[in-house]
């Protein structure tokens, strides 16, 4: 078995999730091979990056390999190329960013296929259901191999356009939460319901442990891990330390990330009158994430929906304050409460009320002891339910059940995804 992955963007800091799940699936004997759409130049890299960045099948838009590789195909398999770039273009029409961006990756993909087939992969799987998923039906409508795909947040919340035909066409569909699963089901009540399978992302839960003291020095610390973009909250974040601020409360407030947003983020801090109190660390590497978490109190998420519609999908950051015996406080929205259990595992608050995320942040600023109850049982609920490990070993059974009966695709989602 040889899983070939397709992301967006690779190396990527802020989908560590992808780059674990693909080290947890070769620690568990499934080879495994990188083929991103765009290569990016970022100046922090996680280690266990490098060595996939090294082997991994990067390409440009255009070159004189993907040039013959298109015309091979063309003359070799015409039904089959002409067939689904038709398909692409047919179900992408209407949406620009789909369309265009169909078009921009269809001569690459191809190649991708070739070098595929010369690789001899048996399972090709695509993190996020829009353009990577894209390539991966190109692909296996080109060459047979079956895929599989796994859609997150923004890519099933803001437009799900021809991701019926992408479900049919999978050999099967993971979702990460419960809540992703029912909003594709409404929208195409069409699909069989056990063609999607949950599996939550995970996290390293002997990287992510508790500290083996309890921090006694310094001020009660807070801890945010996220891109600085609007679907985060920041501001939210901002304005409920400026109410701690104002009732007398000491506190420490560190945001780890980097993004288009820092510097309205900043210039709100500035103007909240919280520059002793905050301090951002910018992007960093696990290691330096873990020693930030293991320092803090508690970690906080205040996450809101955006004007388009993106909504969060289970923050990994959330998983891994947890497993690290941190209270959670979170907003209320989209998968988060299937990880974060109300006053049982942390708070969950409404999101975009500053005034509730502070009541809650004063609580457990004043209250040691709850601190304590529910870091301990948010550590018991990663290690169940949201552990590495065992989340991939499910996904690992499902792509060898796949490369095992190539054929075997879900018949009554694809008879129904040619009557939509």
């Amino acid at each position: 078995m040889k899983v070939a992955y397709i992301m967006s963007r690779f190396p990527n800091l802020t989908e560590t999730f992808v780059l674990n799940e693909i080290v947890a699936l070769e620690r568990q004997g499934v080879a495994t091979t990188v083929y991103p759409l765009l290569k990016t130049s970022q100046r922090v890299v996680h280690p266990d990056a490098t060595e996939l960045v090294e082997r991994a099948h990067y390409q440009p838009f255009f070159s004189v390999s993907i040039l013959v590789t298109n015309f091979l195909f063309l003359c070799r398999r015409p039904r089959a190329y002409l067939g689904v770039l038709l398909e692409v273009l047919r179900a992408t029409w209407g949406s620009a960013n789909f369309f265009v961006g169909a078009i921009g990756i269809f001569p690459k993909v191809v190649r991708f296929a070739h070098e595929m087939e010369e690789e001899q992969v048996t399972h090709v799987h695509a993190h996020f259901a829009n353009h990577p998923t894209v390539a991966a039906l190109i692909i296996h409508r080109l060459t047979g191999i079956p895929f599989s795909f796994t859609a997150h947040g923004h890519d099933v919340h803001v437009d799900r356009r021809m991701l019926d035909r992408k479900c049919a066409a999978a050999s099967f569909v993971v979702m990460i939460s419960s809540y992703n699963k029912q909003l594709v089901l409404n929208d195409f009540p069409h699909l069989d319901p056990h063609h999607l399978h949950l599996i939550h992302c995970g996290v390293d839960t002997k990287f992510f442990t508790p500290r083996r003291e309890a921090r006694s020095e310094g001020p009660f610390a807070l801890i945010c891990v996220g891109s600085f973009i609007e679907v985060k909250g920041h501001e939210f974040l901002v304005e409920a330390c400026r109410l701690l601020k104002d009732r007398g409360l000491t506190f420490r407030c560190d945001l780890v990330g980097s993004g288009p947003d820092q510097k309205l983020v900043e210039a709100r801090i500035e103007m909240a009158g919280l520059g002793d109190e905050f301090v951002i660390h910018g992007a960093q590497p696990r290691d330096r994430v873990a020693e930030l978490i293991a320092a803090a109190d508690v970690i906080v998420q205040p996450s809101a929906p955006t004007k388009r519609g993106s909504r969060e999908g289970i923050p990994v950051s959330l998983m891994e304050g947890m497993a690290c015996g941190l209270p959670v406080v979170a907003s209320a929205i989209s998968g988060i409460p299937e990880l974060v259990v109300d006053e049982r595992t942390g708070f969950l608050v409404p999101p975009r009320d500053p005034v509730v995320l502070a009541d809650v942040l004063e609580r457990l600023i004043r209250t040691p002891e709850l601190r304590k109850r529910l870091g301990s049982a948010g550590r018991d609920r990663v290690r169940e339910s949201f552990d590495l490990a065992r989340n991939a070993a499910r996904l690992c059974e499902l792509i060898q059940n796949a490369s095992r009966n190539p054929q075997t695709v879900n018949q009554q989602s694809i008879r129904a995804a040619k009557k939509s």
